[in-house]
């Protein structure tokens, strides 16, 4: 049952990564009755919690006037998108470090 739900999902969880468009796209493929899956999920919350917070933090530093600020704030969220795209590549629910377990908690109601 758990590889049919990941089969299911796979694809939904790669594109929710991709864009902040891809996560509508996603959450509303995933949204079908036949296609549902958990693992899909998992990976649409992780991805919508980054991309929020992207824009969110992405608004404020770009009130700074530092190439060290915005270079070190888009190295941390390119490592945090790898991570969790290779976590929807490779087959895993892996949590995104750092924020990842708050964002399952924020939109636990999402999907369900």
């Amino acid at each position: 049952m758990i590889e049919n739900d990941i089969d299911r999902g796979r694809q939904n969880a790669i594109i929710s990564y991709l864009t902040i468009i891809g996560v509508i796209i996603a959450f509303y493929l995933n949204k079908e009755e036949d296609k549902r899956s958990d693992f899909a999920n998992f990976h649409i919350r992780q991805s919508l919690g980054l991309w929020l917070t992207f824009w969110a933090l992405g608004y404020i530093i770009g009130s700074f006037d530092s190439w060290l600020v915005s270079s070190s704030f888009y190295l941390c969220f390119a490592v945090l998108f790898i991570y969790g795209f290779t976590g929807a590549l490779g087959r895993k629910k892996q949590i995104v470090p750092l924020v990842g377990a708050f964002y399952q908690k924020l939109f636990a109601n999402l999907g369900n």
